[in-house]
């Protein structure tokens, strides 16, 4: 198992905001607000679709690397923290995804 934690990314993000656009791609797609990371996360999205549906495993693990990647960009974006996130994971996961589904209708 790896010692390497999405908030180990979220907090590398982070960082890569102070950086120059020149050297990081990080700091480009921020710079790029909202629009640009979730063009890319929409990218990533599709690959890691074909991935699973051609059954290729490693792109699949390399998809989805680029996706969670991505995703968090987006969040930073927006300056939206990941633990508010997990927070509503959490409060879903309290019910049945088909009640959870259901309260969203209302």
């Amino acid at each position: 198992m790896s010692d390497f934690s999405l908030d180990d990314l979220v907090a590398l993000i982070a960082a890569r905001d102070a950086a120059d656009a020149d050297t990081s791609y990080t700091k480009s797609l921020l710079i790029g607000g909202p629009a640009r990371a979730a063009k890319k996360m929409g990218e990533e999205a599709v690959e890691v679709v074909i991935a699973a549906i051609e059954g290729d495993r490693q792109a699949l693990i390399g998809e989805s690397a680029d996706l969670l990647y991505h995703f968090l960009v987006l969040l930073q974006t927006r300056k939206v923290p990941l633990a508010e996130v997990l927070a509503e994971l959490k409060r879903r996961t309290a019910q049945s995804g088909h009640s959870e589904k259901a309260s969203r209708k209302a």
